[in-house]
Formats: C-alpha cells, sequence, structure tokens
C-alpha cells in the first residue's frame, strides 16, 4: 500500500499548511462551480465602466473593456488549473517511462536513458518549453505539452532513484525466487513503494506548471485574450500597469498563492514521508 504519513492521527497542521489547503479549496471550488462564485459572465464588455479601481461593486476593479476582474479571476481557475494539471500528468507519465526504463530495465538501457536526460537538462525547463512551442506553433494545447514536457526531466532523474532503490529490496528479490513475473512485481513490489514519491511530485508538479503555463499566456503563446487565464489577463493588463494596477496584481497574486499553496504542501508531504 501506498504509505500516508500525512493523515497519521498524531499529525497537526501548521497554520501556513491550513492556509493553504483554504486557498486550494477554494481554487478547485472556483474551477468546478465558477458561476456559484461569480455569476456575471466574466467576457461580457461594458466600456463605461473601464477601468474601475477596486471596490464595492467590483471588488478587484474592471480592465478596459469594463470587465469584472473578480469574475474573469474566478473563471480563469479552471483553464489554469485545466493546464497545470494535463502539463504534470504529461510530465508524470513520461517520466515514469523513462525512469522506470533507467532504473529497472538493463544497463545499456540505463546509460542511453539517463545520457537522453542529462541532454534535455542542458537546456532550462522553460526554454526547452519555447522551443517546442516554436516548432508547433503557440497555443493552450501546445503550451500545455511543451510545458509537460520541459518538467519530465527533473521528474524522471528522482523516479530512476526510487526504483533502483526499489529494485534490490528483499521482497523484491523475493517475488523474483517465488517466480513473480516482471509486470507482477513492477505492479505489485515495486510501483506501491514509490506511489508516495509520486504523490508529492504532482502537488509540486501542478504548482510549477501553473506558473509556467502562466508564463506563457503572458508571452502570447498559451492562452490568447478575451480569454479568462491568469497569464493572459497578466499581459492584457501590463501596458495598464501604471494606471491600473489592479489589472496585473490580482492575476498575479492568484497564480503566486496557487503555486505557494502547491508547493508548500508538498513539501509538507515530503518531510512527513521522510520523517515516518
Amino acid at each position: 500500500m501506498i504509505r500516508a504519513p500525512y493523515l497519521t492521527a498524531g499529525w497537526r497542521p501548521t497554520a501556513a499548511q491550513v492556509a493553504c489547503l483554504v486557498i486550494i479549496a477554494w481554487l478547485v471550488l472556483c474551477a468546478l462551480f465558477p458561476a456559484l462564485l461569480a455569476p456575471a459572465d466574466p467576457l461580457a464588455v461594458h466600456p463605461a465602466d473601464g477601468f474601475q479601481p477596486p471596490s464595492a461593486a467590483h471588488w478587484f476593479g474592471t480592465d478596459e473593456s469594463g470587465r469584472d476582474l473578480y469574475t474573469r479571476v474566478v473563471h480563469g481557475a479552471r483553464p489554469s488549473l485545466e493546464i497545470g494539471v494535463a502539463a504534470t500528468a504529461i510530465g508524470i507519465a513520461l517520466a515514469i517511462v523513462l525512469g522506470t526504463a533507467a532504473g529497472l530495465g538493463p544497463r545499456w538501457l540505463d546509460f542511453g536513458t539517463t545520457r537522453l536526460l542529462e541532454v534535455m537538462f542542458a537546456f532550462p525547463g522553460l526554454l526547452l518549453a519555447l522551443l517546442f512551442i516554436v516548432i508547433y506553433g503557440p497555443g493552450v494545447a501546445t503550451s500545455t505539452i511543451a510545458v509537460g514536457l520541459a518538467t519530465a526531466p527533473g521528474y524522471a532523474r528522482i523516479i530512476r532513484s526510487q526504483m533502483l532503490s526499489v529494485r534490490r529490496a528483499p521482497y523484491v528479490e523475493a517475488a523474483i525466487v517465488l517466480g513473480r513475473t516482471p509486470w507482477w512485481r513492477f505492479s505489485r513490489s515495486i510501483l506501491p513503494h514509490v506511489g508516495g514519491t509520486l504523490f508529492v511530485l504532482v502537488t509540486l508538479g501542478i504548482g510549477q506548471s501553473i506558473v509556467w503555463a502562466s508564463s506563457l499566456s503572458y508571452l502570447g503563446l498559451g492562452a490568447q485574450p478575451p480569454t479568462a487565464e491568469w497569464g493572459a489577463m497578466l499581459s492584457a493588463g501590463r501596458t495598464y500597469i501604471d494606471t491600473a494596477w489592479w489589472m496585473t496584481f490580482f492575476p498575479g497574486l492568484v497564480i503566486v498563492l496557487s503555486a505557494a499553496s502547491a508547493t508548500v504542501l508538498g513539501r509538507s508531504l515530503q518531510t512527513r514521508m521522510r520523517a515516518s
């Protein structure tokens, strides 16, 4: 079974962890039921209300077209989280394949896979994503795949090290002696014992993927205006940052809070697993 020390009875969350859980719960609620928190249309244009500062009528102010920024931030949670989750899933899936091949395969396969990962590590992650977008063109789907590919090498190295340590464990050697098939050993003896590490990687990866995807949208390579997506909102507001600071402040604040919350929880899980 996958160990979950963070669920033990003696665990007491800190104030920071509780705050992070509240933020993540709010983000999930925004993504699943945006109309419940912000029933207005995020694309509705009201030119007469343009550049309104934060007030009781518009909590986060309005943009140049009079669109309510609070409504757009709430509705922007869904595409932003979808991109983050999808990119993390792509990166983790590719990392499992590469890490498993390197950690459990023959020596020549480990050598070749490790050299491939080192070549990919020669490029900064965001630069690797930009190169992929240059080749295949901008867009939400392209940026999602690009972020997933860029994050895969780091995950693959961690998974490889886990596989190398688990493959020498006594219970794996016992399964070999008993004549278990390679698939049985992988699914029953190896994968459950690295599942906790995968869970931590997913938690950390979502925050990183949200930041990277927002960065690509900010550069005009991901979601395009007037889409209610946090990075695209940042890109639209940078032109008016001197006169309408709220257009960049609130989308940027949500990006920072979501990434920081996922990172804090991921690190907390990692610490609990090491201590147990």
